[in-house]
């Protein structure tokens, strides 16, 4: 079946027919325009997830930084963070910290597990509130600054080396981690899942 598809890099339009590896590729810049699955999207997606939801509570609860200055020792998580935030009155950047490096983080992550389980098990229920999901998870990517919070991080270490002896956290690591299977998982999940019906969802690798 034919259909009209214009590139995203280009603007060129198509009128193609998919081939067999459901991609079509611009015949002026070579961009695929389109892929009808993922391979194996749902097993990556879960793993992904799973990977970062292991290192999620080790990245808040172990400390990102440990600060030595005249003597005197400081360790700072996250959550510790936005708790001193709070007690100095700075409610606000608290909040948007709290809900920026932790809340919405979690939430999706338990998201794309929840589209995940339902598509695994090709339920007819409430697709397109699944969707409205799976959409709402890409809201919230922009929202969910791990990998500025881990970007400041590490220009800390730098910029205040010369002030104090500022060393990394076992946290450290961990919310590394949480950032980059985060980011894996997100760009794993293939929508087409969502809507499969008892024809395989994927196609393999």
């Amino acid at each position: 079946m034919d259909t009209l598809v214009a590139c995203s890099t280009c603007g060129l339009v198509h009128q193609a027919t998919l081939d067999a590896t459901g991609a079509i590729e611009c015949s002026r810049c070579g961009w695929v325009l389109r892929a009808e699955h993922k391979p194996n999207s749902l097993a990556r997606t879960a793993a992904f997830s799973i990977a970062a939801l292991t290192f999620y509570w080790p990245a808040n609860a172990y400390p990102i930084l440990s600060m030595t200055r005249y003597g005197v020792h400081s360790e700072n998580t996250v959550l510790g963070g936005c708790v001193r935030l709070f007690r100095d009155g700075q409610w606000l950047v608290a909040g948007v910290v709290f809900l920026a490096s932790i809340v919405i983080p979690l939430c999706k992550l338990l998201a794309l597990l929840f589209l995940v389980t339902t598509a695994k098990r090709r339920s007819p229920l409430w697709r397109r509130e699944r969707t409205w999901v799976y959409k709402a998870v890409h809201v919230m990517g922009p929202w969910a600054m791990l990998d500025v919070f881990l970007l400041s991080v590490l220009v800390a270490l730098v910029k205040l080396k010369q002030l104090a002896t500022v060393m990394p956290g076992p946290g450290l690591l961990a919310f590394t981690l949480v950032v980059i299977f985060t980011l894996l998982a997100s760009a794993s999940f293939d929508p087409h899942a969502i809507w499969a019906t008892d024809e395989p969802a994927e196609s393999a690798p």
